[in-house]
């Protein structure tokens, strides 16, 4: 993409952060949010970034641009027990950065794999699987996420506003918590379990966050009226026990599993409309968490193969 202007919300977390850092090359970039950690807002702006404070909780938009070509909208509100704030909060925001961007040509919501109803642990969820949003280690988030995305499809065909809707699967990288496989090693190293299911294990469709980058542009240019829903993924299957062991692996670090009837659920997706829209992703699961692991962990990687190595010539 090159000469666009484009707004940004969620930019100092995990998943948009790259995708803003990347898009900022060629195109005016604003990034809105709280930006309670000064030092990601200062390396925002040294990118050539733009920033905005905005609490989702209340804030207005009086005062932002309304003239944005594109919208990814990333952030969000987890919710911390109480379903009727995190609902609120969530579509009320949602709704006003939509119709204040209602001239944009493309609204990109980024929606979550956590409100599929329950399958079997091995099956690839589609886009037209059973909608269910129930969570035991965060019951409110997907409520919230379902909820947001009937604000999303109503204002799209309100408003005319090309949108797509891209249910996120377990994103991973270097910025923000890290995801899934770097939250579990913090674990690993302080020696906590990681819960499993009592029979089998979760699998889960891991897309790192420079793929996520590259398929934004294309995720734009499939927003349609009324809105593109699409599973967002990457192209492998893995088990999430099989994904933590290797973690286990490259660092050394033991990984204790002990099954519980609350686990951190994810589930795997059937990539065949996200492949049609975007193409396959670059990076594989196993480059991709060694790659997230030395960002969050600089030398870990590194110290658990010579451990591994003088393991083995002993």
């Amino acid at each position: 993409m090159l000469g666009k202007k484009i707004l940004m919300t969620g930019a100092t977390g995990l998943v948009a952060r790259t995708a803003a850092e990347t898009l900022a090359e060629h195109n005016e970039v604003w990034c809105l949010g709280r930006f309670t950690e000064p030092e990601v807002e200062r390396r925002l702006s040294d990118r050539g970034i733009r920033t905005w404070r905005w609490d989702m909780a209340g804030d207005g938009l009086d005062g932002v641009p309304d003239d944005f070509t594109h919208v990814l909208h990333a952030a969000v509100e987890r919710g911390d027990g109480d379903f009727e704030e995190v609902v609120a909060v969530n579509s009320v925001a949602t709704g006003r950065l939509m119709t204040h961007c209602r001239a944009a040509e493309a609204f990109l919501f980024v929606s979550t794999s956590a409100l599929y109803a329950p399958q079997a642990p091995d099956h690839r969820h589609t886009e037209d699987d059973p909608l269910g949003a129930e969570s035991a280690w965060l019951p409110t988030y997907p409520v919230g996420k379902l909820a947001t995305e009937g604000a999303v499809r109503a204002l799209a065909a309100t408003l005319g506003l090309p949108t797509t809707i891209a249910r996120l699967n377990v994103a991973y990288g270097p910025h923000g918590h890290g995801g899934l496989p770097v939250i579990f090693y913090r674990s690993m190293l302080a020696g906590q379990p990681i819960a499993v299911p009592h029979a089998g294990q979760h699998y889960c469709s891991p897309i790192h966050t420079d793929d996520i980058a590259r398929h934004i542009p294309r995720l734009w240019a499939a927003a349609g009226v009324p809105a593109t829903v699409v599973n967002w993924g990457g192209d492998e299957v893995v088990g999430v026990q099989d994904l933590m062991t290797h973690v286990s692996e490259l660092t050394g670090v033991p990984v204790d599993f002990v099954p519980s009837d609350v686990t951190r659920a994810v589930i795997a997706f059937d990539d065949t409309r996200r492949r049609s829209i975007v193409g396959d992703c670059e990076k594989s699961w196993r480059d991709g968490v060694r790659e997230a692991l030395d960002a969050h962990f600089p030398g870990t990687v590194e110290a658990g193969t010579k451990r591994e190595v003088s393991h083995r010539d002993q």
